[in-house]
């Protein structure tokens, strides 16, 4: 097998990581991109004493380390964002956050995250809980939820409500979505992709967007299907059936960043 179809399969979730841990679509892509280049200039250099996974993320992290990468954004873009980014990072090492992501979203082992981080086990454990006890700290806020299944949305809203956030409402549809959140104004929005009336998540939130700001985390079964890096995004995605620590790494890298939505085309 190639090494191209090897690692083929896990590009969608290294974008999403990619994405969660910049705060924006087009600097994560922009380091998987870089990722890849460096793979195809030298092959011979990717990790061969483990599996793709892991070689790609520890590939990933090697340029997230070393390169100055052209992120594609714009200065104005590219200043408001660095401003929240300061903000934020003041209180918190990038190291945490990686630890916090590679363990709660993405999946990987305590000894899979400190191969991937050049760190201990033990040190591992450390840095997600400095991530998680800064975030929840800096980023309380009220949360609108858009879910039509009520036993998820009932776990959603158990999360929410445990690292300290409000919920504002739970939606099923579109309509109620949109109207929840005119008279809420929630400061995070939780929104699965397919409504229980046949209606979008995705329209519910750019019918919300065009009223004000919000960051908003998708939920998906198909989380490949909007994370091919090929138009328009979301930077924060949750893969239905998701674990309660995914949940909640979402939750604080999105308000981490304050980041709205960018909307799938």
């Amino acid at each position: 097998m190639s090494l191209a179809t090897e690692i083929a399969p896990h590009l969608p979730y290294l974008r999403r990581y990619a994405r969660a841990l910049t705060g924006a679509q087009t600097a994560g892509d922009a380091y998987v991109r870089a990722t890849l280049e460096a793979i195809v200039e030298a092959p011979d250099s990717f990790p061969k004493d483990v599996e793709a996974r892991l070689g790609i993320y520890r590939t990933f992290h090697a340029i997230w380390n070393s390169a100055n990468v052209d992120s594609g954004i714009s200065a104005n873009e590219g200043s408001e964002f660095e401003q929240v980014a300061h903000e934020r990072l003041s209180g918190i090492t990038p190291l945490s956050r990686q630890a916090l992501l590679l363990t709660a979203m993405e999946g990987f082992s305590n000894e899979d995250t400190a191969y991937l981080i050049d760190s201990s086990e033990d040190e591992v454990d450390a840095l997600v809980a400095e991530a998680i006890a800064e975030i929840d700290r800096q980023t309380k806020t009220s949360v609108l939820i858009i879910e039509d299944e009520p036993i998820i949305a009932m776990d959603i809203e158990s999360i929410v409500l445990d690292v300290g956030h409000q919920v504002t409402g739970i939606a099923t549809t579109r309509d109620e979505a949109v109207a929840a959140a005119t008279e809420q104004q929630p400061g995070l929005i939780l929104a699965d992709i397919q409504l229980a009336d046949d209606s979008s998540g995705i329209d519910a939130v750019k019918d919300i967007l065009e009223k004000f700001s919000v960051p908003v985390i998708f939920i998906t079964a198909f989380p490949e299907r909007l994370l091919t890096g090929e138009r328009p995004e979301p930077t924060f995605l949750i893969t239905k059936p998701f674990q309660r620590s995914t949940v909640k790494a979402a939750i604080a890298q999105a308000l981490f960043f304050r980041s709205s939505a960018a909307i799938p085309a």
